[in-house]
């Protein structure tokens, strides 16, 4: 499956309420985002999901709720649910919940899921992602992550043949703000190693949009929303995801 032009990535595992009201953090919160978000341009949507107190988990019964919400309500909407760690899970609970639920999309930080000292733990995870048809985004921080998806494709660790990828144009730290050229580095480390990747990228800030329409513009995709930002271009704060969603797609 290959990725979808724009996905919106609407909450992410950091942000709440308190950070803005439209972030939606309950199940139903975010298939009506899902719902508006599709109708105003996003083929596709990163799913995280949150506990009873609105924090983010990897839970297996929460996300097999959210995805059959998800494909009774926006069935024509490409689903992608994350590993992501947040400093709370190890490689091997990513691993279970991937192989629990058995998703068509899955994104999956390289750093995060290496951390195993034998890489045949690594390289059966991604193996069997394969055989199962699931697709794996691997979440690129910096061109040294770049470099090290090359050598583990070289190795054999992760499966010959395109990669999906996500740039992160910047780190998660207070006040981050992205800008184009960000991505000249990453994406020249990419065409150097010489890896055939489906790629994508976000970021952070009010040069989120113009970020993404450079992306588009040498061959990218996007991945917009509140998990990283929550201003509009002009620098005011969006109404919702759907308005983030509404500019890009003008933009591009």
């Amino acid at each position: 499956m290959s990725l979808p032009r724009i996905m919106v990535a609407p909450n992410g595992a950091r942000l709440g309420k308190a950070d803005h009201p439209a972030l939606p953090v309950t199940i139903a919160e975010i298939v009506a985002c899902a719902e508006e978000c599709h109708a105003a341009g996003a083929a596709g949507i990163h799913a995280h999901v949150r506990d009873a107190q609105g924090a983010h988990v990897l839970d297996a019964g929460l996300y097999a709720e959210l995805m059959a919400e998800l494909a009774r309500a926006v069935p024509a909407m490409a689903v992608q649910i994350t590993t992501e760690a947040v400093g709370r899970y190890t490689a091997a609970e990513q691993r279970a919940l991937v192989m629990a639920l058995r998703p068509p999309m899955v994104s999956v930080a390289l750093r995060e899921i290496t951390t195993e000292p034998d890489d045949r733990l690594t390289r059966a995870f991604y193996h069997d992602c394969a055989g199962a048809g699931i697709a794996v985004q691997h979440i690129l921080y910096d061109a040294a992550d770049v470099d090290r998806l090359a050598g583990l494709q070289a190795a054999g660790v992760v499966p010959a043949g395109e990669v999906q990828v996500l740039h992160v144009l910047g780190r998660y730290t207070a006040g981050q703000v992205s800008a184009p050229a960000d991505l000249t580095e990453p994406l020249a480390r990419q065409r150097a190693a010489g890896l055939q990747a489906d790629w994508a990228v976000c970021a952070f800030g009010p040069a989120e949009t113009a970020c993404l329409v450079a992306a588009a513009a040498q061959g990218g995709k996007a991945r917009i929303g509140f998990e990283n930002n929550l201003l509009n271009a002009d620098g005011r704060p969006a109404r919702d995801n759907a308005d983030r969603m509404r500019e890009l797609v003008a933009a591009l």
